[in-house]
């Protein structure tokens, strides 16, 4: 079932079919607002927000994609969470429970030659202004499309591309290009 069968279906009163959205997006969900700053309280998160999009799904356009739609959510409901809280997590101990790992080195010093290199760019990538390090986030840890990464962020997307563009010449200088 495609999500827009889904939404049809959950929007008729088919529980069973809202389910099917909630297992195919809740891993992602949850990277999602630990990467955005929930840490240990992620999973409140994204209970929340399908909670939320559940009693708002009359309301998302049939035209639109759901899955950056309800990513928006995460990311709303995650900055209530850090609003609330007063204060920002880590992004080093966030990324450092979920590491992007492509396709790791097998031999132990590629391996520490890596690890020693995405741990200057988590700490490069702490570093960047919120909004840049949110579009980075998306872009390159959440592998969102630009216009996904918009509609998650509620910016425009002329200001995902400046974003990136700016955190990536501010990641190049900090790290350098043999990492990026």
């Amino acid at each position: 079932m495609d999500d827009d069968e889904a939404v049809t279906r959950a929007l008729a009163g088919d529980l069973g079919a809202y389910e099917v959205l909630v297992t195919r997006y809740s891993a992602i969900a949850h990277r999602t607002a630990s990467l955005l700053g929930a840490g240990d309280e992620a999973e409140d998160v994204v209970q929340d927000a399908f909670v939320r999009a559940f009693r708002h799904l009359r309301s998302f356009r049939r035209d639109a994609s759901f899955r950056p739609w309800f990513l928006r959510i995460v990311a709303n409901v995650t900055h209530d969470l850090t609003r609330s809280r007063g204060r920002r997590s880590d992004l080093a101990v966030r990324l450092e429970r979920e590491p992007y790992t492509p396709d790791g080195p097998d031999d132990p010093e590629s391996a520490a030659v890596g690890a020693d290199g995405r741990s200057r760019l988590y700490e490069a990538v702490r570093r960047l202004p919120a909004g840049e390090r949110e579009a980075v986030v998306c872009r390159y840890f959440l592998q969102l499309s630009e216009a996904e990464t918009a509609e998650v962020l509620g910016v425009r997307l002329g200001t995902v591309k400046s974003r990136t563009f700016r955190a990536l010449r501010r990641l190049r200088e900090e790290v350098g290009r043999e990492h990026l």
